[in-house]
């Protein structure tokens, strides 16, 4: 129940009370007169006196501490996005390549240590527009050839990885149809047969199997900007449509390919273009592992999605196979691997048939396949498997 202001409290059973018990004096007609200020601060206690603070260290601002944490967040989140975008982009790509029967019948070279790839370029105009046909000088020939056969060796010893050409005019048996040149396997029967004939002529299990058209390899050079190669020569070929002059130079995606598939010009043939061939390999590889394509995100992802869709590979060969590939590729680019050509004997053997075909040197070329078969520590090219003239790397 509220109170009445002008009602005087009564004490508590708590209340203090302080007494003054001086004699006031009187005023003049009566009356106490009020003791002053000074009178009451006289009558108080006197205070106790406080103790000096020892000085507090500064602290850092908090905030500051928060701004930190922020920013460390940020980053952390930044690269895990990053990590996370450049396993997506090539499992995203590899979704997209065509699967194809590479696996031969019957009984097959047992699979020993390392690992061992068969790599095609195919002279397939599938993919191709009637414009590209006409501006790549590919012409509109139909069925499926081979402009390019390669063993790609990667050891489990310790040596270098190994890239091997194999000449497509290469005279060879292919099993079930007599000897031919080994291109012919492919237009036979396609990869299981090139495969199977690979297998049987060198004695080497084949692990994999990767095979990329023309429909894609100009694309892939494009997609990174240009390679950059050292043309040996002046080269003038209107079957292969390039018209180069000699000397070190960036190639678009029309003058790579017909630098790698330009035949006739060459005084080496066969041998020369196979050369020519592992030279844009390892140069691609290295154009792809710099930083202005792997930092670039839309260039990264333009070259996965470029080599995806002109790129074909076995039922059985993975990612992990198109990997040690492309390692063993760019390990012979940074003159880290050996590029090599299987030991030949005549580059203008007359067979059978009456046509001119590359005839292997039998013993130099089975001393070479049982060393990669064996999974021996290669660092020096084997003897034949260079040749003078033609640039190997």
């Amino acid at each position: 129940m509220p109170t009445d202001p002008s009602t005087p409290r009564r004490p508590g059973r708590d209340d203090a009370y302080v007494v003054d018990t001086r004699r006031r004096p009187k005023r003049p007609g009566g009356g106490a007169i009020a003791p002053s200020r000074d009178d009451e601060r006289d009558a108080r206690p006197e205070a106790r006196p406080r103790e000096p603070r020892e000085p507090r260290e500064p602290r850092e601002p908090r905030y500051r501490w928060r701004r930190g944490r922020i920013a460390l967040i940020v980053l952390l989140v930044l690269l895990i996005a990053w990590i996370g975008f450049m396993v997506w982009v090539p499992m995203q790509a590899w979704g997209a390549v065509n699967k194809v029967d590479n696996i031969p019948d019957g009984e097959r070279p047992t699979d020993t240590s390392g690992y061992n790839y068969l790599l095609v370029g195919s002279d397939s105009r599938e993919g191709l527009t009637k414009e590209q046909r006409k501006k790549y000088a590919t012409g509109n020939a139909a069925g499926n050839r081979t402009d390019t056969i390669m063993l790609v060796h990667v050891p489990e010893s310790g040596g270098k990885p190994v890239m091997v050409s194999l000449p497509r005019d290469s005279y060879v048996p292919i099993p079930g149809h007599g000897s031919n040149k080994i291109n012919a396997a492919y237009s036979i029967g396609g990869p299981k047969l090139l495969t199977n004939t690979v297998e049987q002529v060198t004695g080497i299990h084949v692990d994999g199997y990767i095979e990329i058209g023309l429909g894609g390899f100009a694309a892939v050079v494009d997609s990174v900007g240009g390679v950059d190669l050292c043309v040996p020569r002046d080269m003038k070929d209107k079957k292969a449509g390039i018209d180069l002059k000699k000397g070190c130079q960036t190639l678009d995606g029309g003058n790579a390919l017909g630098y790698v598939r330009s035949r006739y010009e060459d005084p080496l043939g066969d041998i020369g273009r196979a050369a020519r061939q592992r030279q844009f390999l390892g140069a691609l590889m290295k154009k792809a592992a710099t930083p202005s394509t792997v930092l670039i995100p839309w260039r990264y992802k333009s070259f996965a999605d470029a080599s995806a869709a002109g790129l074909a590979v076995g039922q059985e060969t993975g990612i992990m196979d198109a990997v040690r590939v492309l390692q063993a590729m760019r390990a012979v680019s940074n003159d880290e691997g050996l590029s090599l050509s299987v030991p030949t004997s005549d580059l203008a053997y007359r067979t059978s048939a009456g046509a001119l075909a590359v005839k292997w040197d039998t013993e130099r070329a089975k001393a070479l396949f049982k060393a990669l078969k064996d999974d021996e520590p290669l660092t020096e090219p084997p003897p034949g498997t260079t040749v003078e003239g033609a640039k190997n790397s």
